[in-house]
């Protein structure tokens, strides 16, 4: 009888089982058209269908959605909100607490950031990711020591970690540690040779120690890979100054003001864009 009334359109369906069967209806539609609209980086209308979908019915994996679209958007306590919830159900999900931990590191919230790093250490101690995060919360908690010694930590785990090499090798510059910084450097040039962030820092620590000309190359090297770095552009311009080239810094300092017209805000000097008079 039951299959009689399928093939003929029958239905003996309760109200309470039709209700069912349309909220997981609905429930899709809006996962499906959620995670469609996080794809395609319309991130309002996917955080608008993912909220609809756990009006509906709670669940995890929309959660773990709705997450990374409010980040995204820089909603960040929202979104950390979610990963809470998400940690709470998978206790042992050290990503998840990675996760977390960059978060409160976007918020600038440090209390925080080294709470979710020493739950996630209890998990695994020797995790390269969680003790580069660790030493960012210290560095954000102006623990300097600490931080260098967690980014060593990290490095002797994994001795590609590029990151925590420049990380460390700010902190010692910072620090006035300029030997220490060098060595990060130099380092960091045999495995990110051409990385941007990599060839300024190698500029900085060769000013510091006095050695213009050469940061002049590395900064050339950088400026031929973005032709708008102002950072570079400023800082060859600084090196030109100091080696008594005024009209190659104030060439330099006239591109960086074509560039961007407020970025000579912090250097002394009579420079605008118009040129001289």
């Amino acid at each position: 009888m039951g299959f009689l009334k399928t093939l003929f359109g029958g239905d003996d369906l309760s109200p309470e089982e039709k209700k069912e069967r349309e909220e997981a209806r609905q429930f899709d539609v809006f996962k499906s058209d959620g995670v469609r609209a996080m794809r395609m980086g319309q991130v309002d209308y996917a955080e608008k269908c993912f909220k609809r979908a756990l009006e509906i019915k709670d669940d995890l994996e929309i959660h773990d959605y709705l997450s990374q679209v409010l980040v995204h958007q820089e909603k960040f306590d929202e979104g950390f909100d979610h990963l809470k919830l998400l940690a709470e159900a998978q206790p042992d999900n050290i990503h998840i607490l990675i996760t977390m931990a960059h978060v409160a590191y976007m918020k600038e919230d440090h209390t925080t950031m080294a709470e979710v790093c020493e739950k996630a250490m209890l998990l695994d101690k020797d995790n390269a990711q969680v003790l580069f995060l660790y030493a960012r919360c210290s560095q954000g908690q102006h623990d300097l020591v600490n931080a260098v010694a967690m980014l060593t930590k990290t490095i002797m785990l994994d001795e590609s970690f590029a990151a925590a090499y420049l990380e460390r090798g700010e902190i010692l510059l910072g620090m006035g540690d300029v030997e220490g910084a060098s060595e990060d450097a130099d380092h960091l040039m045999e495995i990110a040779d051409g990385a941007e962030d990599v060839l300024l820092f190698k500029s900085r620590v060769l000013m510091a120690q006095g050695q213009f000309a050469q940061a002049i190359d590395v900064l050339d090297r950088a400026i031929e890979g973005n032709p708008f770095c102002t950072a570079a552009l400023k800082a060859r311009g600084t090196c030109r100054l100091a080696l008594g080239d005024k009209d190659g810094a104030e060439r330099d300092m006239r591109q960086v003001l074509d560039i961007d017209p407020d970025a000579l805000s912090d250097v002394s000097g009579e420079f605008s864009a118009e040129g001289k008079d």
